[in-house]
């Protein structure tokens, strides 16, 4: 693999951890990132992350685009409105996917691309693993 297409790679990796980590600031619950560079040349990571409401997943999508310009990189695509149960933004190497939880379930990307790897995104920026909540 060249040398540009590696630094690529890394690049589009740490944007994909970094979209994991806006969604889970965000309130986005279940968040993943799945690399399918190894299943598709379309795409190489999907990011995967299930809101609570219809404004707070057009907040925390509407955050990953905003901090995506920053690093340089502009959505290409859109799909989704306001009241939608599955929004969508196709960055060209990383598409965001943010569902109500019943839409997650009913598409279940997971198992459809689960030739996916899925990628530790806390521990590729250096985060502390999740916290997992014992039941009250």
């Amino acid at each position: 693999m060249s040398t540009t297409l590696e630094a690529q790679r890394v690049r589009s990796l740490q944007d994909a951890c970094r979209c994991a980590q806006i969604a889970e600031e965000f309130r986005g619950r279940d968040t993943v990132v799945l690399d399918l560079t190894e299943v598709t040349p379309i795409v190489d990571y999907f990011v995967i992350t299930t809101g609570i409401n219809p404004r707070q997943m057009v907040a925390l999508a509407e955050e990953v685009r905003v901090q995506m310009k920053v690093r340089g990189s502009r959505c290409q695509g859109l799909e989704g409105t306001h009241d939608s149960t599955w929004l969508l933004q196709d960055y060209g190497d990383i598409v965001l996917h943010v569902f109500t939880a019943e839409a997650r379930d009913l598409y279940d990307l997971e198992h459809l691309w689960a030739d996916g790897k899925k990628i530790d995104w806390r521990a590729e920026l250096g985060l502390p693993p999740a916290k997992v909540l014992e039941p009250v």
